[in-house]
């Protein structure tokens, strides 16, 4: 039986992309997305969770993201999941991050809180109309 590792994130990135090449010189980019949801609590107040999610994207995806993205760049983004664990100087470190498949740009460089209409252009992935995000 196979398995299936895929994730599907429409969020806003938390700060600008940061890139590094490896020693034989492949692009590896790192950034932090933030996802939403908006829901009424049992009290009947309106409460919002946002959830943030470590993203990292390999070769020339990573370069299209450090050229097109930054802070608050409205993205969606698919990925599988990877869990990675270390230790260092005796301490045992976690974490969770999405390695990226594919990048659909839903806004402009820096769109900010307000930019919902943007170019709609895609980099490795399919199209996606920005229409139908519901924030």
């Amino acid at each position: 039986m196979s398995s299936v590792n895929k994730v599907i994130l429409v969020g806003r990135l938390g700060g600008d992309p940061e890139t590094r090449y490896t020693a034989n010189g492949t692009a590896v980019c790192n950034f932090t997305m933030a996802t939403s949801e908006k829901f009424t609590g049992r009290d009947g107040q309106k409460q919002e969770t946002t959830e943030w999610h470590r993203v990292v994207a390999w070769g020339k995806l990573a370069e299209i993201c450090q050229q097109y993205l930054g802070k608050g760049s409205l993205v969606y983004v698919e990925g599988k999941i990877n869990y990675k664990k270390w230790e260092k100087d005796g301490v045992k470190h976690n974490a969770t991050e999405i390695k990226l498949d594919s990048m659909q740009m839903l806004g402009s460089k820096g769109g900010g809180q307000g930019s919902g209409q943007g170019s709609g252009q895609s980099a490795m992935g399919g199209g996606y109309d920005p229409e139908d995000i519901p924030f």
